[in-house]
Order: C-alpha cells, then structure tokens, then sequence
C-alpha cells in the first residue's frame, strides 16, 4: 500500500522515540474523533514506547463519551504546566483551541498538528510536522495509517478507540465521507477486538429523556426558508436550564433536520456562555452546497457537508423568524 504521509509518519515516530512529555491538545467540546485520536496516541506511548503522556482540553469528556474512554481524562490547561512538556501534538480541529491552550512554543519544544479538516491555520505558532488532509473522514482514520505503516500491534482498547473516531465523524456511516477504505479499516478493528455494536449503542443510541424532549423543542421550532432551502432551528439557555440539559445534548439536531426532504441544508443555532451563539450546518453531497463557505462568511470552518461558526450576541425571536442581535 502507498502511504500519502509516509515521510510525516517517520518524522513523528522518530519524535515520539526522543521525547520524555508528550502532551496531547484535544478540540473545545470534545467529540469521539478528537478523544480518539488523543486517547489512542497516548494509549500508544504509555504501552509500547513507556513514555510519560498527558492530555489536555479547555473542556472536560461530555457525559456520553466517558463510557467509551474509561479511565481516561483531561487536564485543563491550568492544571499542568505545558513548558514541562517537550512534545506537542494537536489532533483534530486543532484551529479551533490549539492555540488558547498552547500560547506559544518554547525553543526546546516541538509541535505536530494532525488534522483532516480543510482549514488549519494557527497565528502565533509554526508546527514543526503538519499532518492535514480533508480526504480522511476524520484522525482516527490518519492514525490508522500512522499504525499500519510502522507495524504497531493495536490493542482492543486502541482498536475500539479508533473506531469510536470514525464512527462519529461517518456519522455511523450515513456521511459522504465513508468511503470503501473506511469500511476495510472498521473491519479490522473488529477483528482486533472494537465492539461496534456496543460503541454505537454508547455513544449514538444512548440518549438521556432531557437530550430527547430538548430536541422535541427544537423541531418544533423548525422552520423551512423555500428560498434559501435552509431549515432552521434554534435553542436557548432557557432551554437547556428548562429540560437540565447541556449543550453536548445539541449535537445531534442539526443532522435530524438535515433529513428534511426538500431542505438543502439546515442549521441550528444555540446560545452559549459570555453571550456567545454557536452555528451548526449540515448537508448532504447530492444537494451540491457547500456549507463550510456559509461558515466562513461567519469566520468559521469546517467541511463541505458540515461546518460551524461562533458569533457575539444574543437570539431575538421575531414575528417569524429568529434574529441575532
């Protein structure tokens, strides 16, 4: 098999061999792709390299991800000292909160970014590998890669972390993004020991009565735009204080509305704290939008079929329509 990263993936291995810390940065609001990938790595160097791993993230696991990364944690940025740490490496969305973690790097530090989305810019700090290729449904899928390249027996853990990665950016192999090596590479991790049926029943069929009835607010809010074939949604810190929810219980709305037949992509807004509002936007590939360049008027980002953004202010609700002020 011709490997795409092939010099990168030496490069790190030969980094990983020659550091003592390793400090693996998970995204902000952590999903199973971004876990997985940290997780893995580290689970990875503890076991077969012995080295001294942490992981780091300006939020903790959300609630359903902790049955499948037991036992695992992350620091906030505040309780670990990063200068201690002579290996750094992003995984995922690394645009998105690399840098409120990792300010600068220091002259005895060296930073590896691996990332499967189109846009991965930092502003403050040159990475010394970078890993990027929107062509992957997600890291855990590069780091599959990274694995089979350099030989490295996977335990069922890392089988079932990697998994859990895939499963969550495929969207349960419902996204455009599953692709037939997609389906080799779960195949494997299943004789490797990854449970699909049970990661799947964890982390996508497990759903508490609040997650479930602050959706049913949030499609009965819905509303279809004919003109711009947006069908929208919204929700707002009431809600969540009204129902005990959270806002990892939000995930999932923008994809339900998405299966709106005639809609071209939808989008969910969703207030969140310092008067912050979070837009997410789905599509599908036979609907030909683009909803990353939505996102980037927004300056946001992310992939064709799913994208994001976060703006200032507040949700105003109109005659009709939802207003941000």
């Amino acid at each position: 098999m011709n490997y795409k990263f092939a010099n990168e993936f030496n490069q790190i291995k030969k980094e990983f061999e020659r550091a003592r810390k390793i400090l693996f940065v998970a995204h902000s609001r952590p999903d199973e792709d971004t876990a997985g990938s940290v997780f893995v790595l580290k689970a990875h160097l503890e076991k077969n390299l012995k080295k001294e791993a942490a992981a780091v993230c300006l939020d903790q696991l959300p609630e359903y991800l902790t049955k499948i990364f037991e036992n695992e944690k992350f620091y906030k940025p505040e309780e670990i000292e990063i200068d201690s740490f002579d290996l750094i490496v992003g995984c995922d969305a690394v645009e998105r909160s690399f840098e409120k973690v990792v300010s600068k790097k220091n002259k005895n530090q060296k930073i590896i970014l691996i990332d499967h989305h189109p846009t991965l810019e930092l502003r403050k700090i040159k990475p010394d590998i970078v890993v990027k290729d929107d062509k992957y449904s997600s890291v855990c899928e590069i780091l599959y890669d990274f694995f089979d390249f350099h030989r490295i027996e996977l335990t069922k853990k890392m089988a079932n972390y990697l998994l859990a990665g895939i499963l969550g950016d495929t969207g349960i192999f419902q996204h455009a993004n599953t692709t037939p090596r997609v389906m080799e590479i779960t195949a494997d991790l299943m004789r490797k020991g990854a449970l699909l049926g049970k990661t799947i029943q964890l982390s996508f069929k497990s759903k508490k009565l609040e997650t479930l009835k602050l959706w049913g607010r949030a499609l009965e809010r819905a509303q279809m735009n004919e003109k711009t074939g947006v069908v929208m949604s919204y929700i707002t810190k009431d809600d969540l204080e009204e129902f005990g929810a959270t806002s990892e219980d939000i995930s999932s709305v923008a994809e339900i509305l998405n299966t709106v037949s005639e809609a071209k992509f939808s989008l969910i807004l969703s207030e969140r704290e310092d008067n912050r509002i979070k837009g997410s936007l789905r599509s599908e590939s036979y609907k030909n939008i683009d909803v990353s360049e939505i996102a980037r008027k927004f300056r946001g980002g992310g992939h064709k079929l799913a994208s994001g953004f976060e703006i200032a202010g507040k949700l105003v609700k109109g005659d009709k329509w939802i207003s941000v002020e």
